[in-house]
């Protein structure tokens, strides 16, 4: 389904669209008030970008293990992605954890992932991604913005992208299923800075939405990603051999 405007497309759906089926998707031209994680703005210039939310229903996903949720997500637009991407770029793509998409040191989509819980287990999950395709100029405050049409040097279809992911997708919920999936190690295999150590820094955030949130930015150390665990959590490893584990927002990389 694709609308011209609306404020958000994970709104929306929220507000009308649940109890449709599986995968059942809105796009947008354009969104008043697009989302990021934890109430973050996106910036998106008018029919530039594929911007959509997709519903996931019944994936019986015990809480503590809603991460592969993410990691669902994440994978299918990378592999949309990918498609899109000749030869000599594709090793430039990756997942930033927890779920951004990143070309070498700079975001090329965001990923904003909502569950709804029901006795214990994920019952449903709103998948909203902001894809930068064809936008060239960017004008907010955001560090470090890139589109793949910037990548590339050539404009792209967002119609085409939204079906590789959503074939993507239904692929990866078909494997989820399966006994051995190994859906946990490819999101590591695909993972932003893998390997090797990486400048890091503390964030003091307040998990509480009604509560001031606090940073500093003097707690920097060198580390490399050791695991993720299912709940979410990132686990890092320092030169020492210690390891750290942080909540979303509690730690970024100094790029």
């Amino acid at each position: 389904m694709f609308i011209a405007e609306t404020d958000s497309t994970n709104d929306l759906l929220r507000r009308r669209y649940m109890d449709e089926e599986d995968l059942f998707t809105v796009s947008a031209g354009y969104q008043t008030a697009g989302r990021g994680q934890q109430g973050n703005g996106w910036e998106s210039e008018r029919g530039k970008n594929l911007l959509f939310s997709t519903l996931l229903r019944d994936w019986h996903i015990p809480v503590p293990q809603q991460f592969i949720v993410n990691q669902v997500v994440s994978l299918s637009l990378y592999h949309a992605v990918l498609t899109c991407l000749t030869e000599d770029l594709r090793q430039g793509l990756a997942v930033k954890w927890p779920n951004d998409l990143y070309f070498g040191d700079r975001k090329l989509a965001g990923i904003l992932v909502e569950n709804i819980w029901q006795g214990g287990l994920v019952n449903r999950s709103i998948a909203g991604i902001g894809l930068n395709v064809n936008q060239t100029v960017f004008l907010s405050s955001a560090p470090n913005p890139v589109s793949l049409c910037q990548v590339t040097g050539s404009e792209h279809d967002s119609e085409h992208i939204l079906r590789l992911f959503l074939d993507a997708l239904r692929q990866y919920r078909l494997r989820l299923a399966e006994a051995d999936s190994d859906i946990a190690s490819e999101y590591m295999r695909v993972l932003y800075r893998r390997e090797g150590f990486f400048l890091w820094e503390e964030r003091e955030v307040s998990l509480l939405p009604s509560m001031p949130r606090m940073t500093r930015n003097d707690s920097q150390f060198l580390a490399r990603i050791d695991t993720v665990l299912p709940t979410g959590e990132l686990v890092l490893l320092t030169p020492d051999g210690n390891r750290r584990t942080y909540h979303f927002k509690q730690i970024r990389y100094v790029i």
